[in-house]
């Protein structure tokens, strides 16, 4: 292998300057040669002392490898070097004094070191010769400094040293190029020849060569430093300038890159048996990210580690790192998978494999959330009601409410999306009350924001009240009814929160003689349970009204329907065409029911898909190329009325067996917060930029409408109002000289602020910037 090292020195008065020039050494037989370069920081100290720090390099060749026992040789030389004729008023006469120190590397026996005849340049003065010296600079048979001088005369620390006086190899001033040629600009080149070590390599290890850095010498503006010469110039007499430079990227810092390596050769022995074991865990949802991890003893072992599902790779090979490779994998079908994980094998190591571990890969738990309601008053002593309500309502598990971190109670079942819990409070105060939401199988855990409950003593003549509320038997979706409640006996102030089921109707309502009432407008059809909690007041305490039920009813509601198409397609390549209908009176996605034609132009497409959870797949292949104007027709249902989308284009174009393929990459933010609006993109990259659109989704649901490439990039800004961990995949559509491609599902989670409606997720629907809205008589 093999470093060079260039180096740009100044000495003080003459302006002498040290540069680098690009030539490469004559590598010996089956050598390699490559380059480290480093930073030095050289002092040249005269009656003005000037410091810099030029860019440097060394240039090693030697065997990328040799086996124990075997005798080798390297070589190593510093890059060529200039100075300038003249420099600030002073005119250089020349460099002298020139040294290089190298360090013995350790796991080889030295054998002997020799200047390789003709590799230096435009030098005089006493011959180049290598020596070997100790700490003090003396030649020593058992020194581990190898030094490249003209008979060890040096500015300091050899065997005639001289900071003002001409000596050992001359740098003349010759103003000609390396090839001899006269370069016009006055400078002059010269390089210090190269060396051959030879050396008897050890049983084990690496073999390093460095330069001198050890001890003294790695400290700044040091007769041991590794490079050091004398400047000479004329300025009103004859001016001296010793010169020390050390890999160092300034006056005070510590030394560099230039101090390690220069070259690396290993000894090479028998490879050593390893054994790779494999972690996994025993079970997995789809799509939810996993970590296989595999230890490879022994832990020096370098290379990587190929893990596999049966025989399929999965993902590329992981590097070896302190013995163990991992990564992180999300599996994309159910069942037994058969996971092993292969190690390559590396320089001095044997390959192995590990013993298969079985994941059981399971559907995904569906994301929940939830939320609580609770009183903002309670007096000790009193019973008031904690609402916990858990999204999806048919997630079935039990949820724990707690006071800060302390339980109440014990955990209590979720039926029909809720679950309550009558508190007593026996300590004043803020209380900090959450519910903790534990799934059964299926459904995944989630938490509720908290909510603060200020608990006070009853007043000691308080007297206990009944409330009673009074609503309609019977109402209808979209229209305003009344709801009250009567406080007995009257207090003389307080409050009422009215309630559906676990939601609080609108904020309290102050008490007027005995009775406080608000209007409100039911957005869902069904049985409704409506209750009113009075917070108590001055001498009465609270009490909470025996729930009433209101039959709500709807019809016609109008509804708008979204088309989530892609921009482009391939003709006789399926592609799948989304409708997702809300209604027109909350912006919720539509239940179940009604069916969905989509329409190519005026022809139909397909059979009416039926309508799930608020949507309609069609997959579809276009038979014929060109533009195909799509819409998507909502028969509507029940109380629904239909919609139509606003058509939307999609360009068929002919796949090609030459079509560039493409990758796409999701990228999402940390988290989010429930309705604050969150950006998500996409990058689709390829060989060339791509066109077409980027369809986003929420699990099995789009968001959005598909979205145009710009630059081969997309996004889209999303709001959402449940919280939770959502899956979120980028699907590409792919055009004309692409392929498409989908990205990586990521989690995305969104936590609770504190605002909204509790446990209603209606999605970031606007409907003013939506077409195709259907009619509505209510």
């Amino acid at each position: 292998m093999s470093s060079s090292l260039s180096r740009r020195c100044a000495a003080a008065l003459t302006g002498a300057t040290v540069v680098s020039a690009s030539l490469l050494l004559a590598t010996p037989a089956s050598a390699a040669t490559s380059t480290v370069n480093f930073t030095t920081t050289c002092r040249a100290s005269a009656a003005i002392n000037v410091t810099k720090t030029p860019a440097a390099s060394v240039t090693v060749d030697a065997p990328a490898t040799v086996a124990p026992g075997e005798q080798f040789t390297f070589r190593m030389q510093s890059n060529a070097q200039s100075f300038p004729n003249s420099d600030s008023g002073a005119t250089t006469t020349n460099l002298s004094r020139l040294k290089n120190d190298f360090e013995i590397p350790s796991n080889a026996t030295f054998v002997g070191a020799t200047i390789v005849a003709g590799s230096g340049i435009n030098l005089s003065g006493v011959a180049p010769s290598v020596i070997r010296v100790n700490d003090n600079g003396a030649a020593d048979s058992n020194g581990t400094i190898l030094r490249i001088s003209g008979n060890n005369e040096v500015i300091g620390n050899g065997a005639n040293n001289s900071g003002n006086s001409e000596g050992g190899i001359v740098a003349p001033k010759s103003q000609k190029n390396l090839d001899g040629t006269n370069n016009g600009n006055g400078d002059s080149w010269f390089r210090l020849p190269a060396i051959d070590v030879t050396m008897v390599a050890g049983q084990s290890g690496a073999i390093q060569p460095k330069i001198r850095t050890s001890g003294d010498a790695g400290s700044f503006n040091n007769d041991k430093n590794f490079s050091t010469q004398l400047a000479k110039a004329s300025m009103f007499g004859t001016q001296w300038a010793p010169t020390r430079c050390s890999p160092r990227n300034s006056e005070g810092a510590a030394l560099n890159a230039g101090a390690g390596p220069l070259a690396t050769i290993r000894i090479s022995a028998p490879d050593v048996a390893t054994t790779t074991t494999l972690t996994v865990p025993p079970t997995a949802a789809t799509g939810a990210p996993v970590q296989l991890t595999a230890t490879v003893a022994p832990a020096e072992a370098s290379g990587t580690v190929q893990f596999k599902d049966g025989d399929t790779n999965i993902g590329a090979p992981a590097p070896v790192s302190n013995g163990s490779a991992s990564l992180s994998y999300s599996f994309g079908s159910v069942g037994a998978h058969s996971i092993t994980a292969v190690y390559s094998g590396a320089t001095g190591f044997a390959s192995s494999t590990s013993a298969a571990q079985t994941v059981a890969v399971t559907p995904p738990s569906a994301a929940t959330t939830t939320s609580i309601t609770v009183p903002s008053t309670a007096t000790t002593g009193l019973a008031v009601d904690l609402v916990a309500a858990v999204s999806p309502a048919n997630a079935t598990g039990t949820v724990q409410f707690k006071d800060g971190g302390a339980n109440l109670g014990a955990p209590v079942r979720v039926t029909g999306g809720v679950a309550t819990l009558s508190q007593a409070f026996t300590t004043t105060g803020a209380h900090s009350i959450t519910a903790v939401f534990t799934g059964d199988a299926g459904f995944a855990a989630s938490a509720s924001g908290a909510r603060v409950v200020t608990v006070s003593e009853p007043a000691p003549d308080a007297v206990a009240t009944t409330t009673t509320v009074t609503a309609p038997a019977s109402a209808e979706v979209g229209k305003a009814v009344t709801i009250s409640a009567s406080v007995s006996p009257k207090p003389v102030d307080g409050t009422v929160q009215f309630r559906d089921g676990a939601t609080d109707l609108g904020s309290p309502v102050l008490v007027s003689d005995g009775t406080a009432s608000i209007t409100h407008t039911f957005t869902r059809g069904g049985s409704h349970s409506i209750t009113a909690v009075y917070s108590g007041g001055v001498g009465s305490l609270g009490s909470t009204a025996a729930p009433v039920t209101v039959a709500v009813t709807a019809s016609n509601i109008g509804t708008v329907t979204m088309l989530n198409a892609p921009g482009e397609a391939k003709a006789g390549a399926s592609v799948d065409l989304w409708a997702s209908v809300f209604d027109l009176v909350d912006g919720a996605q539509v239940p179940n029911g009604g069916t969905v034609q989509f329409r190519d132009g005026g022809t139909p497409i397909g059979n009416p898909v039926p309508v799930a959870g608020g949507v309609a797949k069609l997959t579809h292949t276009f038979a014929t190329t060109g533009s195909h104007s799509i819409t998507a027709v909502y028969s509507g249902a029940g109380a629904y009325a239909g919609s139509t989308t606003d058509a939307q284009n999609i360009n068929v174009t002919v796949a090609s067996v030459v079509d560039l393929s493409t990758a796409t990459e999701l990228g999402l933010p940390a988290g989010g917060t429930v309705g604050q609006p969150v950006t998500i993109s996409a990058r689709v990259v390829a060989s060339q930029t791509p066109r077409g659109t980027v369809q986003f989704f929420d699990g099995d649901k789009p968001l959005g409408e598909a979205v145009q490439l710009i630059d081969g990039q997309a996004s889209l800004t999303h709001t959402f109002t449940g919280t939770g961990s959502h899956s979120i995949t980028a699907k590409y559509s792919g055009a004309a000289g692409f392929t498409a491609s989908t990205s990586v599902s990521g989690a995305l989670v969104i936590s609770e602020t504190g605002g909204g409606l509790p446990g209603i997720d209606t999605g970031s629907l606007s409907l003013g910037s939506l077409s195709g809205v259907g009619n509505a008589t209510a």
